[in-house]
């Protein structure tokens, strides 16, 4: 299992996409969503192979099938959690008065 400084770092991976920036220098929020999205599918896909690998008997190193199934585990938590959050900034901004 992994440590919490592999975990950590892990996680800043996820929520550090690399996006080219625009010609004006600003980043495009969509586009580094859509490469956050991106990520976290892939990640998904390689842990559901693992578990899929693992249930047929088909995995050679069990150790990196359990690192790849914590990976996307730990990489939907966080988009979940991202996704609150927005949301509950969303819901705060729409019941500000103007």
């Amino acid at each position: 299992m992994p440590s919490s400084i592999d975990k950590i770092s892990l996680l800043s991976k996820v929520a550090t996409p690399t996006v080219e920036k625009t010609e004006a220098g600003n980043t495009d929020f969509s586009k580094i969503l859509k490469e956050s999205l991106e990520e976290v599918n892939d990640m998904q896909v390689k842990g559901d192979r693992a578990m899929a690998d693992i249930a047929t008997g088909e995995v050679k190193d069990l150790h990196q099938a359990a690192i790849a199934i914590n990976k996307a585990e730990t990489s939907m938590k966080m988009m979940l959690e991202i996704r609150n959050k927005a949301l509950s900034a969303y819901k705060e901004i729409a019941r500000t008065q103007i």
